[in-house]
């Protein structure tokens, strides 16, 4: 699986700065699930859409309002937060569902039933079943986007 650089894609005007979220993506069972790293985030600001095949996360953090002061570090970024990562034809769209929880967003992805392992049975010439074969599909749902 390839993940995504992330940033704005080609066309798109954005006056504020785009910073990419750090995931993890992981496959456990018939699930994927992916982590999104967003401390500090407003959960009201995330926004999560797929459109055909592509998967957009979408957050902002608001820097603290803070007239007459002097920083001596100031190392957590405020801004927009984007990323994006392509679907592929094994998982199910139509069930993903996310979370937030102390500050990390966490969206599960389902596999869909037709990229599920199955078994397939062998017949002879005769039309008896002889044994079941076991099909395991391919692990490539999540690839790069452009």
């Amino acid at each position: 699986m390839t993940l995504p650089i992330g940033g704005p894609t080609k066309g798109e005007m954005n006056m504020t700065v785009q910073f990419k979220m750090p995931i993890d993506l992981y496959r456990d069972g018939d699930h994927y699930t992916l982590n999104a790293d967003l401390p500090g985030i407003d959960p009201s600001t995330v926004d999560l859409d797929v459109d055909g095949q592509l998967l957009t996360i979408r957050a902002e953090r608001v820097a603290p309002s803070a007239e007459g002061v002097r920083w001596l570090a100031r190392e957590n970024r405020s801004g927009s937060f984007l990323r994006r990562l392509t679907l592929g034809d094994g998982v199910d769209r139509e069930n993903i569902s996310a979370t937030y929880d102390a500050g990390v967003l966490s969206v599960t992805i389902p596999v869909a039933e037709k990229a599920k392992a199955r078994k397939i049975e062998v017949v002879t010439g005769a039309s008896t079943p002889v044994k079941k074969a076991s099909v395991k599909k391919a692990d490539a749902p999540v690839a790069a986007a452009a």
